[in-house]
């Protein structure tokens, strides 16, 4: 990655949509699938190189976090904890990790959205300088989205939220690539009609610099907004057909570390011999074994 990129996880919210759920736990630690939701997201910006990430949720939330996470180092990570005490906004994780993200380039990832089966965010990531990265994923009702127009060269022109009259089919996914000018922008932003501060209006301000440059993701390619109970069901079912097909797992921050290099074979096999006897470690163990079969054993 040409730039030094930081990683939020905006993993707050008052998680009325998922009432009662979110009595027991979190939104974001509910299960997709086999695993908590929160790994899907991480995993994500794992595979696009992000190895320093500040995870942001509610004071009675954060514990857990740090609980499950720690700081990182067994997946070769650093995880940074900043408290949201009000859902005010997407754009305001900029501002609680002003101090995190310093001078560098931050992506935002939000903590309930699933992403599968594209190379076009690897090389959004890798192609990254300046300005701000978004994406156009075609959808049936973009009026529940922030919705990006294009002029007839393609270029973006417009971004709008949740607009009763949309502009485009195209909805703009909760992954977000900025430039170290996205703390300033941020504390610069005002509380929107709903009283939050909108990520719409921070990327429409690059935009009105000349600075935003829109991906649209290919047809196949998967973005799941796990935000209700029937969209968090469906997300399940979507990576169980996925997995039990083609034999992988989506969202494992293990075996996404180890291929992007953050632990070698050696710290893959010590992650999985301490888990309990589960799918999961059988999956792992099969990764570990298909590294051995291609390592020679002085390089184990």
């Amino acid at each position: 990655m040409p730039t030094r990129m930081k990683g939020i996880i905006l993993a707050g919210g008052a998680g009325t949509r998922l009432y009662p759920l979110t009595l027991v736990a979190s939104k974001q630690l509910q299960p997709i699938y086999d695993k908590p939701m929160i790994y899907y997201p991480l995993t994500t910006l794992i595979e696009n190189g992000v190895r320093e990430i500040c995870l942001i949720s509610t004071p009675q939330d954060l514990p857990r976090y740090q609980r499950l996470f720690g700081g990182g180092d067994r997946w070769g990570l650093r995880f940074d904890y900043r408290e949201q005490a009000r859902p005010e906004g997407i754009a305001q994780a900029f501002q609680i990790a002003d101090t995190f993200i310093g001078q560098d380039s931050a992506t935002l990832i939000l903590g309930d959205n699933v992403f599968y089966g594209s190379e076009k965010l690897k090389q959004t990531f890798d192609a990254f300088q300046t300005g701000a990265s978004v994406f156009g994923y075609h959808v049936n009702d973009p009026r529940r989205y922030g919705v990006v127009e294009f002029d007839e060269t393609g270029a973006a022109i417009s971004i709008e939220e949740k607009p009763v009259r949309p502009r485009s089919n195209y909805a703009v996914p909760g992954l977000y690539l900025f430039d170290g000018q996205v703390v300033g922008i941020a504390r610069n932003l005002k509380p929107s009609a709903r009283g939050e501060l909108e990520i719409t209006d921070l990327i429409t301000e690059y935009l009105n610099r000349g600075q935003l440059r829109v991906a649209k993701l290919e047809r196949g390619f998967a973005w799941l907004d796990a935000g209700t109970s029937t969209s968090l069901h469906e997300a399940s079912a979507y990576i169980q057909t996925i997995e039990k097909r083609q034999g992988i797992k989506i969202g494992c921050p293990e075996e996404a570390a180890y291929r992007r290099g953050f632990i070698d074979l050696a710290g893959l096999a010590k992650l999985a011999t301490a888990m309990p006897r589960c799918e999961y470690r059988d999956y792992l163990e099969m990764v570990i074994a298909e590294g051995q079969a291609k390592t020679p054993p002085a390089a184990r």
